[in-house]
């Protein structure tokens, strides 16, 4: 049944090969309509395998080009979860509000309880993927998420996924194991915590550098189990799931076109730029979700930096996302 599943050797922990000639920004082949609809709305485990097994295949490609904007990709992906994960938990915060929570509050100031769920996400796109499963960063991670997780049972779920990651044909399949590990261990942190660590775990069996979120943009992904839900089968939940990553994969490549072409615009005007420091400040529009107008920038003054972004929107390479007139913020 899984037969067309992606399969990598055990924890690789070695970064891709770099790519020479990479195809270009935007995705060159679009996503079949077919594959939309099946991942949609899976008749069987069957259809839904499948649609996890082609969406993440297609994924795979792209994260392997290593494109400059990857950076900002990810950290978009991160925003889009953490305002899933917000929702889920009851919370009012969308991504506009959890931007301004990281990016408009003052260094070693608290950024609220949405704001640590965005930390915690932004955390799995950024770190390495070798340095996720451990103790310091889970238990980090969990009490970002809004769960006490301690030491011990930190290491132990490690510990297990780490002796069960190679024992399982899949990499879905592994991210699976994930959950139910973290769910003996400690389940009350598993609804959010969940699809963090799946995430974790699913990058590590395709040997991606870094980890893309993906699970926690859809609802299925640690949300409010309901008494139907409870009773779920195991071959249920797990279409569930496999039909989840297949929606998030393609919502992922579907930002990757849209941020290809607006790096492509940005990196066909850079050499415009004649400002001291435009070079950093382009190279952190392409690794970052956003920069604010105050960003301290080496050689760049506030008002230079303004100016620069200014110039940036003029030349269409540029946007200014929050809407107001003062404290604004810039990115692809």
């Amino acid at each position: 049944m899984l037969s067309t599943m992606i399969l990598r050797p055990k924890l690789l922990r070695h970064a891709p090969v770099a790519l020479t000639g990479a195809a270009p920004a935007a995705l060159a082949t679009p996503v079949p309509t077919w594959l939309r609809a099946v991942a949609a709305g899976p008749d069987s485990i069957e259809d839904a395998a499948f649609a996890a097994a082609a969406a993440l295949t297609a994924l795979d490609a792209v994260v392997r080009r290593q494109e400059r904007w990857a950076g900002v990709w990810r950290q978009r992906l991160a925003l889009a979860a953490a305002a899933a994960t917000a929702k889920r938990a009851g919370r009012v915060e969308d991504e506009v509000a959890l931007r301004d929570a990281l990016l408009l509050t003052r260094p070693g100031d608290d950024v609220g309880p949405a704001g640590r769920m965005l930390l915690a996400w932004r955390t799995l796109a950024s770190r390495p993927v070798a340095t996720l499963v451990s103790e310091t960063v889970l238990v980090d991670v969990a009490a970002d998420l809004g769960s006490a997780l301690d030491e011990a049972a930190a290491g132990q779920i490690g510990d297990e996924i780490q002796a069960t990651t190679g024992t399982v044909g899949n990499a879905v399949a592994g991210a699976v194991d994930a959950i139910a590990v973290l769910e003996r261990h400690h389940s009350r942190a598993a609804r959010e915590l969940g699809p963090w660590l799946a995430d974790a775990v699913l990058a590590d069996r395709l040997g991606w550098a870094h980890a893309v979120p993906l699970f926690g943009l859809h609802p299925v992904a640690g949300g409010r189990r309901s008494p139907h839900a409870e009773r779920e089968s195991g071959q249920a939940s797990r279409q569930r799931i496999w039909a989840a990553y297949a929606q998030a994969a393609l919502q992922a490549m579907d930002l990757a076109a849209e941020l290809g072409r607006r790096a492509d615009r940005l990196l066909a005007v850079a050499p415009k730029l004649r400002a001291k420091g435009a070079d950093a400040v382009v190279e952190k529009l392409l690794s970052d979700d956003a920069i604010v107008a105050s960003s301290k920038i080496a050689g760049m003054s506030d008002r230079g930096l303004r100016r620069l972004f200014d110039r940036l929107i003029e030349l269409g390479a540029v946007r200014e996302l929050s809407g107001r007139p003062t404290f604004r913020i810039y990115g692809l």
